[in-house]
């Protein structure tokens, strides 16, 4: 099973430290793409974390189901009021199965990346395509990799620096690989995370590995246009029915 980077100490504040993720405007344009293309179906979340989106969905009447390795991360979702009737799946989410079948399937925040390795990353394709109803959509929001960031031989992009907190990407690109360091130097604490970052191009051929084909691509959920500038997107593929 893959490392469990999110602890009892990570879960406890992770959503004070996600809290640009939890504004209004960011939960309903993300939670209408989804219940849209849920329908009158259900919904899995992989990674499905404190519920940040889960719970939201939920509330707009979508079945959600979720797969989460971290239990602390469970733990913290249950100890939500509005979580009632959100189940949860404990397990790595590129090979463990939920009960039942799904309309639809989704990946947010550049949590394809936990898998580090290209293999997991098309096992995980495999294991939604196998979980989702003929027809049936699988989502994920995901970065664009920022080499052009990269002077010539830099492997170091920081991305927050303020006077308790730094936060760096370490890449390597011989691997596809990158590192996510957090420096919190009040509260003394160091977060090394790995990734494994991904191209549009090859997340639709592991799509098609799956059994599934593009079927849109956008810039944000607000269904901006993906451009050569675009920062991440919000891609959806279909699986044959």
């Amino acid at each position: 099973m893959r490392p469990n980077y999110f602890d009892d100490d990570v879960a406890a504040t992770y959503d004070d430290g996600a809290a640009d993720m939890f504004t209004a405007d960011m939960l309903t344009a993300t939670v209408d793409f989804l219940a849209d293309l849920a329908g009158d179906g259900s919904a899995l979340e992989l990674g499905i974390g404190t519920g940040r989106v889960a719970v939201p969905l939920h509330q707009r009447g979508v079945a959600v189901h979720g797969i989460e390795l971290s239990e602390a991360m469970v733990a913290q979702l249950r100890a939500k009021p509005d979580a009632a009737g959100i189940d949860v799946t404990v397990g790595d989410f590129a090979t463990v199965r939920a009960p039942g079948s799904y309309r639809l399937a989704y990946l947010v925040f550049n949590t394809i990346m936990n898998l580090t390795t290209q293999d997991e990353q098309v096992a995980c394709f495999v294991n939604v395509a196998d979980q989702l109803e003929p027809g049936g959509v699988f989502v994920i929001e995901v970065s664009v990799p920022q080499l052009r960031m990269l002077p010539p031989g830099q492997t170091i992009h920081p991305f927050t620096v303020e006077s308790d907190y730094v936060g760096f990407d370490e890449y390597d690109v011989t691997t596809q690989g990158l590192v996510s360091h957090h420096y919190q130097f009040g509260k003394d604490r160091q977060l090394s995370i790995p990734f494994r970052y991904v191209w549009p191009a090859e997340l639709d051929l592991m799509a098609r590995i799956a059994g599934m084909t593009l079927r849109e691509r956008w810039g944000d959920w607000d269904r901006t246009r993906f451009t050569a500038d675009s920062t991440k997107h919000v891609s959806v593929w279909q699986k044959s029915g």
